[in-house]
């Protein structure tokens, strides 16, 4: 298993359980503002959806539950 394999599999089981922190939260742990933040929160939902899209990969979802599973995820990674 290759490095980005393994941190992909690291992060969907993080998400999976729920123990993780929500990109606006890390935000307010950094004490981000102003363009930081802007570039931080993109980069998060981001990364958040490259993370959702594969876990709704790996659970064989198509047409609209993998729509509202990816759009779950990312809601609730992104903390809104």
């Amino acid at each position: 298993m290759n490095m980005k394999n393994l941190v992909l599999a690291a992060l969907l089981s993080v998400i999976a359980t729920g123990a993780y922190a929500s990109c606006k939260s890390d935000a307010a742990d950094k004490k981000l503002a102003g363009a930081a933040l802007n570039s931080f929160m993109k980069k998060c939902e981001a990364d958040a959806a490259k993370t959702c899209d594969a876990d709704s990969a790996s659970k064989k979802l198509a047409g609209a539950a993998k729509t509202s599973h990816v759009k779950k995820c990312v809601t609730d990674a992104v903390g809104n």
